[in-house]
């Protein structure tokens, strides 16, 4: 195809500009809008095209210089090259009008955006591996844009700096491996006390490997595991060393949270606290109130709620999680925090609370969202309602739901910025009884 002019109408969330060239949309990698660029369209669809972008011929003014060497082909970010303000503005955007088309809700007042760090914030991800005989080592890294190749990258601006600083020495390491090509990722989490890898590993690993995975977890000061088939398979690399927990402070630096190498933790440490203060901004829990925690994970929220509520009650569908929020919950001396195990993905999952009444709930579900609880919960009698959401479309979905189907009122949304310089869209939504 021959290069082409346009200017660009809109933007997605995914970083790519939209124009209209013969009456057909046409998606333009890193254009944005407003700016006047020149475009070779590389793949046809029925109802769109997609183009690469050639040039910018007049750029936006929100236009910055990505951080990374490597953006434009890792696919862990999309938007370096837009200012902080105008993702903000964007990711609102996503949320509005999902709020409007999918649930046809608009909040009673929008919230200030939860912020954090710009760069060096991630302190959980996993990184897929691939030993690549062309390029003679093992390629350690986010996934390509569009593709199931691993980039060939030796940092990142959004990682954590310790874990940033792993990936070069991590690709040396598995490359000195005779299971090198049997390693297909790893598993960073960043702790306050230490950091911690998860080698997923497809065969036993040699005596010499063994040595080889010592000698790195020494030098670098990391908690080392190993993964052979699912969660069952997870093993420290030594199994009678005993280094300590991972933990992360919270509320302040009043509770101390321990959680394992594979459990789910905020991403973003700086958002997850201003979050947290939000929530309890929010949803004001008083000594007296029972509140009722619903995907409460090791009790992220449930603990901070209960140092100032009468009771709260965490349920979770995983049992090791709901373990060690009892043990959380033990070793910050809080006594006023029930967990209990329950499968929020199906219609009987109220009865992990027994028809019991709240004062308030807080919602944090998966991608999938929370309609499976809904009606549950709204029996429960609570006056507010606090959702968190990692989705926009679920949340909009639900929240048309609790609106339209059970009365609520939606007194108030706003975007969580967990994941700067990335499509992803989080936030949080506050409903109300009439």
């Amino acid at each position: 195809m021959l290069p082409e002019t346009a200017v660009v109408q809109d933007m997605t969330p995914e970083g790519q500009g939209l124009v209209t060239l013969g009456g057909k949309r046409v998606f333009v990698d890193g254009a944005l809008t407003g700016e006047t660029v020149s475009l070779r369209r590389v793949r046809s669809r029925r109802n769109y095209d997609e183009a690469d972008l050639l040039a910018v011929i007049e750029a936006s003014a929100e236009r910055v210089a990505p951080r990374c060497a490597w953006f434009g082909t890792c696919g862990g970010c999309t938007l370096q090259h837009l200012s902080r303000s105008a993702q903000l503005t964007l990711k609102q955007s996503v949320l509005e009008g999902n709020l409007l088309r999918i649930g046809r809700v608009t909040p009673q007042r929008w919230l200030e955006p939860v912020t954090g760090e710009s760069w060096g914030y991630r302190r959980r991800a996993r990184l897929s591996v691939r030993h690549v005989e062309a390029k003679g080592r093992v390629l350690v890294g986010f996934s390509e844009r569009g593709s199931p190749y691993v980039t060939d990258m030796l940092g990142c601006e959004t990682l954590h700096p310790a874990a940033a600083a792993l990936i070069e020495p991590l690709s040396a390491l598995i490359g000195m491996l005779s299971l090198r090509q049997r390693i297909p990722q790893v598993e960073v989490a960043v702790a306050d006390t230490a950091v911690a890898l998860v080698l997923r590993v497809l065969e036993t690993p040699t005596a010499m490997d063994l040595d080889h995975l010592r000698a790195f977890r020494d030098r670098h000061g990391l908690r080392l595991w190993l993964q052979h088939s699912g969660s069952a398979g997870l093993a420290p690399l030594d199994a009678g060393r005993d280094d300590g927990p991972l933990s992360y402070r919270l509320d302040g630096g009043a509770l101390t949270l321990g959680f394992g190498p594979t459990d789910f933790i905020q991403v973003n440490a700086g958002v997850n606290e201003r979050l947290l203060a939000l929530a309890i901004d929010l949803l004001a829990p008083e000594p007296g109130q029972h509140l009722l925690d619903l995907y409460c994970g090791i009790g992220n929220f449930t603990l901070p709620f209960a140092r100032r509520a009468g009771s709260v009650l965490g349920i979770e569908g995983g049992a090791a999680a709901v373990a060690r929020a009892r043990s959380n919950a033990a070793a910050n001396g809080i006594a006023n925090a029930e967990f209990r195990c329950a499968d929020l993905a199906t219609a009987q999952a109220g009865d992990a609370w027994g028809g019991a009444r709240f004062d308030a709930v807080l919602l944090d579900p998966p991608r999938a969202g929370a309609a499976a609880v809904l009606d549950r919960v709204v029996a429960c009698g609570a006056a507010r309602i606090l959702y968190v959401s990692c989705h926009p479309g679920t949340l909009a979905r639900d929240a048309g739901v609790l609106v339209h189907d059970h009365g609520l009122h939606l007194a108030a949304a706003g975007i969580l910025d967990m994941f700067p310089a990335t499509s992803h869209v989080e936030s949080v939504a506050l409903f109300e009884r009439r």
